[in-house]
């Protein structure tokens, strides 16, 4: 049996030199829309004034553009010094942003070629499309990028299943791909700087470079070397379901408890789609555990899955991992499946006995998922375990069940962990809980450094 390699810390300057690499890029192509003449243009005519500000915002969306995809390209340095759900609300926001200079810089465009052509805006439109070198492509890239951009709002992930909003968001490469000819054919810094050149195929070679080692070459190559199986699948509580993996030298994976992979079971139609799953167990040398719940298609399959089935394995992600730690003492608020990584930390984190609580919350004794193992682990390392049953309280937004109505959030808090400000706390549920769960903590002194959570929703 062999030690399991440990992960390296991450240098806590990894997220500064990302954050600063990435707004300096937005800076260069503001500075080579400068030196492009781009406010010279601003002062000779309404004409130019609108063609020159669509230039510019043509250049961000494209950088940020860039941005968005190189900030989920799973490149170590950055999802390592985030953490996914982090990047995924960057990675939106720099997207909306994107999108939205976008719009302007065809409305500007188009507004400042119908000025200067003395034309109107359908005929100018129309012959922008049919007639100016890679345009027909800009269009449908722009088509592509508005399905993502329509998919990622709210309401409308609310309703797509996550294999269906995943598979559309893929879209984003082809948008990206499709405005390469566009941008190369007529736009104005391509055709006459040398310079913007260089740095324009330098962004988009990096870019395509992080995609096929990250997303594609890497897991590729961790698939084929650990071979990972399924060993059990076995049913823990009502349309949960844990699976057991095997594989050769899982001990030379950099692993960590509290962290998760992206799955593709390889038994027949629909292995291609891969779900997020969250270890529920400290990650041993010869096996890997995951557990879920029935929530779509993808976790839904878990449940017939038959031993010896191929696995093709992304990761490790997350950053709710002992590496954030800040004190001694451990308290872990988990609501349903969200007790899946926090169990496998309660596992491998390094405390004393009394100096950790696990705080559970369930609709039902049922629905308590490792009750038995949660118990003896307790048992073994001296952990407080509180059990908190029942329907979600309905009067207010709220961590607690029905039955605590009369009690704040807060007091709660205190009264379950005395002295909150001692421990780490490590928080894991569905997102509106998880809101009222963080509020209350920190409400009950908490400070934000040692809060500790990650977000799985999509």
């Amino acid at each position: 049996m062999h030690a399991r390699r440990r992960p390296r810390p991450t240098p806590v300057w990894w997220r500064d030199v990302a954050g600063v690499l990435c707004w300096s890029s937005v800076l260069v192509v503001v500075a080579l829309w400068v030196s492009g003449r781009g406010l010279q243009t601003l002062v000779t005519g309404t004409a130019d004034l609108l063609t020159s500000l669509g230039r510019l915002s043509g250049l961000v969306a494209a950088d940020l553009l860039l941005v968005q995809v190189f900030l989920m390209a799973r490149v170590p340095m950055i999802e390592r010094s985030y953490g996914q759900d982090e990047l995924a609300r960057r990675h939106r926001l720099v997207g909306f942003w994107s999108f939205n200079l976008l719009l302007a810089h065809i409305a500007l465009i188009l507004a400042g070629y119908t000025l200067r052509d003395h034309n109107n805006l359908l005929r100018e439109t129309w012959t922008v499309v049919t007639t100016y070198g890679g345009m027909l492509l800009a269009v449908a890239a722009s088509a592509a990028l508005t399905v993502v951009v329509l998919t990622s709002i709210k309401v409308a992930r609310r309703a797509l299943r996550y294999e269906s909003w995943h598979l559309l968001h893929l879209y984003a490469y082809v948008g990206v791909g499709l405005s390469v000819p566009h941008e190369i054919w007529t736009g104005a810094d391509f055709t006459t700087s040398r310079v913007a050149r260089l740095y324009w195929w330098s962004a988009y070679g990096v870019a395509l470079g992080a995609i096929v080692l990250y997303r594609l070459a890497l897991p590729l190559w961790r698939t084929l070397r650990h071979g990972l199986t399924v060993r059990d699948v076995i049913r823990e509580a009502p349309g949960v379901v844990t699976v057991l993996l095997g594989g050769r030298g899982l001990h030379r994976m950099p692993v960590r408890a509290g962290q998760y992979f992206v799955f593709r079971f390889l038994d027949g139609p629909g292995w291609s789609r891969g779900n997020p799953y969250s270890l529920s167990a400290s990650p041993a040398p010869d096996r890997l555990r995951v557990t879920a719940k029935s929530a779509g298609d993808g976790s839904s399959r878990l449940a017939r899955l038959r031993p010896g089935t191929r696995v093709a394995v992304e990761g490790p992600y997350g950053r709710l991992t002992a590496e954030r730690r800040v004190t001694d003492r451990v308290a872990m608020f988990a609501c349903g499946i969200g007790i899946t990584p926090l169990r496998a930390l309660l596992e491998e984190l390094d405390y004393r006995p009394g100096d950790a609580v696990l705080v559970y919350r369930a609709h039902s004794v049922a629905d308590l998922v490792f009750r038995d193992e949660l118990e003896q682990l307790a048992h073994r390392r001296g952990i407080t375990l509180h059990y908190l049953l029942g329907p979600r309280l309905a009067a207010r937004e709220s961590w607690l069940p029905e039955r605590a109505r009369f009690s704040s959030d807060e007091d709660a808090v205190r009264r379950l962990v005395p002295g909150i400000s001692q421990y780490d706390v490590y928080v894991c549920g569905p997102d509106r809980w998880m809101d009222a769960m963080c509020a209350a903590v920190l409400a009950a002194g908490l400070p934000a450094a040692q809060l500790h959570q990650e977000r799985f929703s999509w």
